[in-house]
């Protein structure tokens, strides 16, 4: 278990310091902002919705290390998913951040998402983890400003 946590610790650590899908994204069509009032984490979320399909989606602001490695874990995630695919892979992250499930079975096609399965632990830092994902949210529905109060 001791490796897994490691192994789990660095893939935070490699998305912290090397976000995938950061910066501004010119020719969204969707954007929303999020807030954590509690850690300060900030983000602005650019999507491009083509088709129902999540094309191409970016992020960029400032917050810790889990807030920005779950906005760049979620990116890889759902590029190129349909919204309502979305929509289910977010139910299923949360779930396993707040500990109402075991997250496994949900997640044999996205299994970087389990590095932040321990966040269940530190119930203030399951803010800082599902911060980018409510943000997803916020812009799938129109837009906005998403905070995790």
């Amino acid at each position: 278990m001791s490796d897994l946590r490691e192994l789990y610790q660095e893939v935070i650590l490699d998305h912290n310091h090397r976000p995938r899908n950061q910066g501004e994204l010119p020719d969204a069509n969707a954007v929303a902002e999020g807030h954590n009032p509690l850690c300060g984490d900030q983000l602005t979320l650019y999507l491009k919705v083509e088709d129902g399909k999540i094309a191409d989606i970016r992020f960029q602001g400032c917050g810790c290390a889990i807030s920005t490695a779950s906005a760049s874990l979620m990116t890889e995630a759902v590029k190129g998913k349909s919204v309502e695919e979305v929509r289910e892979i977010f139910q299923r992250f949360h779930a396993l951040v707040t500990g109402e499930a075991e997250g496994q079975e949900f997640f044999d096609e996205f299994d970087s998402l389990m590095a932040l399965a321990g966040v269940k632990e530190f119930p203030v830092r399951v803010k800082c983890a599902t911060l980018a994902w409510h943000t997803l949210q916020q812009a799938l529905e129109g837009g906005g400003v998403a905070s995790t109060e």
